[in-house]
C-alpha cells in the first residue's frame, strides 16, 4: 500500500486527468458526500451532487480546457486519517488563464482518500 502522501498525490493527478477529459461523473469517488468547496472567487458549493454539477457546467463551456492542481505539500494528522494538501492551481480557457493557491482537506475512509473540503483563491487572471 502506498504511503498516504503518495496516495493523495496520485489521486490528485488522476483528478487532473479526469478534468482534462471533461468527465464530471468519474470525479464522484474523489469527494465525500458532504464536501464543501470554496471556488476561486469566494463562491460556495455544498455537497457532492452540487460539485459534480458545477464541473459538468464548466465542461459544457466551449472555452474551458482544464484545471491543473499542482501539489506542493501534504501533511498528515497524528492518526493518519486526515491530511492537508496545498499547492497551486491553474484554470485554462481558450482565451485566458486563471492562477492561484489551494488547500484541500482529505479524509481516509475505509482505506481510500477522499476530499472533504477545498479552498481555491484566484490570485491572477
Amino acid at each position: 500500500m502506498p504511503a498516504p502522501e503518495d496516495a493523495i498525490r496520485a489521486r490528485r493527478k488522476l483528478t487532473n486527468r479526469l478534468i482534462a477529459a471533461h468527465q464530471a461523473e468519474r470525479l464522484r469517488p474523489f469527494f465525500l458526500p458532504d464536501v464543501t468547496l470554496i471556488v476561486g472567487d469566494g463562491g460556495l458549493i455544498l455537497g457532492l451532487n452540487a460539485v459534480i454539477e458545477a464541473f459538468a457546467a464548466q465542461f459544457a463551456d466551449p472555452t474551458f480546457k482544464t484545471y491543473i492542481r499542482e501539489t506542493e505539500t501534504v501533511s498528515l494528522d497524528a492518526k493518519g486519517t486526515r491530511a492537508a494538501e496545498s499547492g497551486r492551481w491553474t484554470g485554462v480557457y481558450a482565451d485566458a488563464e486563471l492562477r492561484g493557491s489551494y488547500l484541500a482537506a482529505w479524509r481516509n475512509v475505509r482505506g481510500q482518500w477522499a476530499i472533504e473540503s477545498e479552498l481555491y483563491v484566484t490570485l491572477a487572471g
